[in-house]
């Protein structure tokens, strides 16, 4: 059984401001140009490739990082290829304020966690929130808290979305094509 607590550094995608970015689109987060890009393991080098200051971005995220970004996260396409890269690179969680409808369906599909978070863009505002790049926070994805890793224990901090019993399932069997449901 997977952990329903997910637990990782943050990495916050902002733009030059230090705004965190909106409305990033599949094509910014994995580019057309490498679409011929079969195996899984090697797309993580693409990942965020044509997002404007995060060009490096393979080179900087660890095993296990938790990425945050604003409001409409996968936008456009239903390029597999946007959820995959962040899998090969083993992102352990998205965490947004709202996800496009085709990403999210293809995440929750391939049993990639993505979660949504009302509050993130206060949360973890460059100025006055309480997240900031290389935090340790935990997501608790059933129940929705986020915490806060603070002088050793984990302090509340907000809530998202939990998961469905459905996305539960499926994130728990790997993907929707190893899930079948139990039998009456």
């Amino acid at each position: 059984m997977k952990e329903r607590i997910i637990r990782g550094r943050v990495i916050i995608l902002r733009d030059a401001e230090n705004n965190i970015y909106n409305n990033i689109d599949t094509d910014q987060i994995y580019h057309n140009n490498f679409l011929a890009v079969t195996e899984i393991s090697q797309m993580g080098q693409y990942a965020l490739g044509n997002l404007k200051g995060h060009e490096n971005f393979h080179k900087a995220v660890q095993k296990g990082d938790i990425v945050i970004a604003g409001r409409n996260f996968g936008a456009g396409s239903s390029r597999q290829q946007a959820v995959d890269c962040f899998t090969a690179l083993g992102v352990s969680l998205i965490l947004c304020e709202s996800i496009g409808a085709i990403y999210k369906r293809n995440a929750i599909n391939s049993g990639f966690p993505i979660i949504c978070c009302e509050d993130i863009l206060k949360l973890a505002d460059y100025k006055t929130g309480v997240i900031k790049d290389g935090d340790i926070i935990e997501v608790n994805i059933e129940t929705g808290d986020i915490k806060k890793k603070e002088a050793g224990d984990f302090k509340s901090i907000g809530k998202a979305v939990p998961f469905s019993n459905v996305q539960l399932d499926i994130y728990e069997t790997g993907s929707l094509f190893s899930f079948v449901p139990p039998q009456k």
